[in-house]
């Protein structure tokens, strides 16, 4: 072998040498290529199955998917998410699964001229509600949801449980409403299914319309959940007191389409489970509702679970609803209401929404009269706030006007117990008489009141019949003074500053279950007209034993003190003017028959009766 082949076959074997180092450490880069692209694949399937878990947007599969969505890759899933890294494997260009769309927990805030509603991307549901028609003596607005961090609204669809997955949102985070105004909360599972969550707004309507839009899939069923409860707008009294909590109210309030009922319940109870239907629900506290209202009767059941506030002892407590019924198409829709419990508006819904302002049994027709009745007062009581601004006066004024009404009654009732009164001597001495012959006792009892003139049956319906008529009329007026949203925080005069609440002067000394937060003036007063009042009334009330007319006549100031002392001003002021008014009636009344039947006079000289001598 000469010089020249020996060097060319070194220069072969180098550049073979070189091809084999070049092509293994190519084969070796490819591999380690392939590997990368695998473990990046396996890492965002792991992502997604973890976004599933603790939620994010693609995540959960909704149910109710037609079987051929089904059966294309599913991100989220095991074993689908290995065919789909399979799949991209055979594909030199392209990653093996495209990660979803990470979303981060955002919120909307919306407000119009009735409230401030703020809406979580974390379920799609409402997160807060503050009202602008009940602001507090420094101009706050109230916050409605008792929990926020639960809020309302959570959707449940067949067996998807929607309240923890996050929604998209484009919306920005605060918006003024001008004009009509969506906001929409997008959700798309693994198959590329979508539940769209719409709240629709205006400038000033009490109402947010709330649209649910299923997209790509079908289910049988929803629960609608209200977890959050809703909270006392009003300042709670303090310490312990008699009665002083059944000013507020806590109640769960629908319209089952026959009647409105308020319930209060203290275990998990469901309403309309087996038939009925539903037109609202929702919960109220003392001035405001906040209810679900559907475009028509639903056959929806309605659960109800007691949500204690442990904050404040002297709170009744809130309550947790759910709304569940079959879904019956692509959608749900629905509208939430938010209403301060003002007569005239709420009316003016055409829902009966008074009801839960004032009701009555059903079975007497109450619930149409005794309601008519309250509105009428009203009516009267803001009728003359607007021709003198004062709520005080306007309750004088509607005080006088009932007692007005309701004068003949009274006075027919007292002509009937005064001509039982004078049969009494008479009617004892039978008694005494005939105490072992019943059959004589009541034949010379007739015969003593047809003497008289005294019919027992028309005594009785001139005494307890005017009594049952004025009864409505005077407890409309206690409901409404009571629970009208118009005197929230109406002064009236002198040291009265709110006659919605209790008027205490001296906050210093308090009086334990009477006057738990200071002394009011209005109770004392009450208690010294109702003692003179009941006093005229027994009085002249001869048929009465006097140890029980003595009695009454303690007993009646007693039992109203306890419960004036922590009733609302206004309440009180209605009882005292009222009391005022039966004193002077009753003097005036039993003036005019003394006078009548006082002594007769002959040719200018008294008549005397001669002394009766058994």
């Amino acid at each position: 072998m000469n010089k020249n082949t020996l060097i060319g076959s070194i220069l072969i074997g180098a550049i073979m040498i070189w091809w084999f180092m070049t092509t293994s450490a190519n084969n070796e880069a490819a591999e380690k290529a392939k590997l990368a692209k695998q473990a990046a694949a396996k890492e965002a399937a792991a992502q997604v199955v973890d976004s599933a878990e603790a939620p994010a947007a693609g995540g959960l599969v909704l149910p109710g998917a037609n079987a051929e969505v089904k059966a294309a890759p599913v991100l989220g899933a095991a074993g689908e998410t290995v065919a789909a890294v399979d799949s991209a494997n055979a594909s030199a260009d392209s990653a093996a699964v495209e990660a979803p769309k990470q979303i981060a927990p955002r919120t909307v805030t919306v407000e119009t001229d009735k409230f401030i509603m703020t809406l979580s991307n974390k379920g799609g549901k409402v997160q807060s509600v503050i009202v602008k028609a009940l602001p507090d003596s420094a101009g706050h607005f109230p916050e409605l949801i008792q929990d926020t961090s639960l809020g309302a609204l959570d959707l449940k669809l067949g067996g998807a449980d929607l309240s923890e997955v996050l929604f998209d949102v484009e919306a920005p985070e605060w918006i003024n409403v001008e004009n009509d105004t969506n906001v929409q909360f997008v959700f798309t599972d693994a198959n590329g299914n979508q539940l769209v969550r719409s709240y629709g707004f205006t400038k000033d309507g009490v109402a947010v319309r709330q649209v649910n839009k299923l997209k790509g899939f079908k289910v049988d069923n929803y629960e609608l959940s209200w977890k959050g409860g809703m909270r006392e707008t009003e300042e709670l009294p303090k310490g312990k007191s008699f009665g002083g909590a059944s000013y507020f109210f806590s109640e769960v309030v629908f319209n089952n389409t026959y009647s409105v009922e308020r319930e209060m319940v203290k275990s998990e109870t469901t309403f309309n489970k087996d038939e009925g239907k539903i037109s609202w629900a929702g919960l109220r506290r003392k001035y405001v509702a906040m209810t679900v209202q559907f475009d028509a009767p639903q056959t929806a059941s309605l659960t109800a679970k007691a949500m204690p506030v442990t904050e404040n002892d002297k709170d009744p407590g809130t309550y947790k609803l759910t709304l569940a019924d079959e879904l019956r198409g692509d959608s749900l829709a629905y509208n939430l209401m938010v209403l301060p419990l003002q007569w005239g508006e709420v009316e003016a819904l055409g829902q009966s929404y008074e009801k839960i302002i004032v009701s009555g049994w059903t079975w007497c027709g109450a619930d149409t009269w005794f309601v008519w009745i309250c509105k009428m007062l009203l009516k009267l009581l803001n009728f003359f706030y607007h021709l003198i601004p004062n709520y005080g006066v306007a309750i004088i004024l509607v005080t006088f006007i009932v007692r007005g009404i309701t004068t003949p009654f009274t006075i027919k009732q007292l002509k009937s117990t005064s001509a039982m009164s004078k049969l009494k001597p008479q009617l004892d001495e039978i008694n005494v008489k005939y105490r072992s012959d019943p059959q004589k006792k009541q034949a010379a009892v007739m015969e003593l009141y047809a003497k008289n003139g005294v019919n027992p049956l028309a005594s009785c319906t001139g005494g307890c019949l005017p009594m049952l008529i004025q009864m409505p009329i005077f407890m409309g007026l206690f409901f409404v003074l009571g629970r009208a949203v118009e005197l929230r925080g109406m002064p009236a005069f002198l040291w009265i500053t709110d006659l919605s609440r209790s008027d205490v002067i001296f906050h210093g000394i308090s009086i334990p279950f009477i006057m738990p937060e200071g002394l009011a003036l209005l109770p004392w007063i009450m208690v010294v007209t109702t003692y003179f009042q009941t006093k005229v009334t027994m009085g002249g009330n001869g048929a009465m034993d006097p140890a029980q007319q003595k009695m009454m006549t303690w007993m009646m100031p007693a039992m109203m003190f306890l419960f004036s002392a922590v009733m609302p001003s206004g309440l009180v002021l209605y009882w005292i003017v009222s009391n005022f008014w039966s004193i002077i009636q009753y003097k005036v009344i039993r003036r005019d028959n003394n006078s009548n039947n006082g002594p007769k006079t002959v040719n200018g000289k008294k008549v005397v009766d001669a002394e009766i001598v058994k």
